[in-house]
């Protein structure tokens, strides 16, 4: 008779097992508006401190398609917020809105926004940190490496804000999204190229990628030509080896690959910055995490 109820007790427990799961903390304010479009918006977890709290944005990725700031761990950002950091979690327009640079242009702008409210949210304005995986990664390596956006003569208040990060984090994350870098990198010159691999340059036609005003577009997207001798250390984690690249291999590979990291870190290290990048190949030893690398960055510095 005890196993009369067995399917009744089984689906108890298996419902008490998931309700003891804790769930992602609700943001202290949610889609917080920061420009016009419908994608203009950020969440934000503020941690209660007598002192400012240092900030982590989340830029989440997506191929610049699509993607969605909820994709926030709760893992993450537990750690963040235990060891005193307040997190902030992004939305931006996409290549289906336009090309770039509205993608780092509105992360730009949402850090300014942010910055703004420092005072009122606790924040720390100097020290502030950017991660993300993909398109959220190059996102982060292109404000951490580019010249500060503020406009000191701006009528407009946010605007006046600085875009400068203290650290950045990324996953599997692009260093260049110049299709002449990666055939050289790879040294596959003959590469294939279409509107599939990089959509934010809104290329429709192959040929299109020797037009002088995309490949201008592509400079000015890539990162590793911002960087300078004054940006911020980096942490780049890549979740495959170093596989070898041939013609026929498929584009999430090459466009996700240890060699873009590795590309950066020979740059940044001629320039005596710290860059860190963790592979099946490169195991990692000093920090153990991309939590732990920012979290020592914005409360040891």
């Amino acid at each position: 008779m005890i196993f009369k109820h067995a399917p009744i007790l089984f689906f108890a427990i298996v419902v008490l097992s998931h309700s003891v799961v804790a769930e992602k903390p609700v943001p202290t304010h949610a889609d917080v508006s920061y420009g016009a479009h419908e994608r203009n918006v950020f969440d934000i977890w503020i941690t209660p401190s007598d002192k400012s709290t240092p900030l982590v944005i989340y830029i989440h990725g997506g191929g610049f398609r699509n993607g969605n700031k909820n994709t926030i761990t709760e893992d993450s950002l537990k750690q963040f917020q235990e060891a005193g950091l307040s997190v902030a979690a992004i939305h931006y327009r996409l290549s289906g809105t336009g090309p770039y640079p509205i993608m780092m242009e509105d992360a730009a702008r949402c850090l300014q926004t942010i910055r703004s409210r420092a005072k009122e949210w606790n924040l720390d304005a100097d020290k502030v940190a950017c991660y993300g995986g993909s398109a959220g990664a190059g996102i982060s390596l292109w404000l951490g490496f580019h010249e500060d956006l503020a406009d000191s003569q701006s009528d407009d208040p946010i605007a006046r804000q600085s875009t400068r990060i203290t650290a950045l984090a990324t996953r599997n994350g692009q260093s260049t999204y110049d299709l002449r870098d990666f055939r050289k990198i790879f040294n596959v010159p003959d590469l294939p190229n279409g509107e599939a691999h990089f959509p934010m340059f809104a290329v429709t036609d192959a040929t299109e990628w020797n037009d002088p005003h995309v490949q201008e577009l592509m400079e000015d997207a890539s990162p590793i030509n911002h960087l300078t001798k004054d940006d911020v250390p980096v942490y780049m984690n890549y979740t495959r080896g170093n596989l070898f690249v041939t013609r026929e291999t498929q584009v999430g590979v090459w466009v996700h690959h240890v060699k873009l990291g590795l590309h950066l870190q020979k740059a940044m290290k001629k320039l005596g910055i710290e860059c860190s990048v963790v592979s099946p190949e490169h195991p990692e030893t000093r920090y153990g995490s991309f939590e732990a690398f920012l979290i020592e960055k914005l409360t040891n510095s």
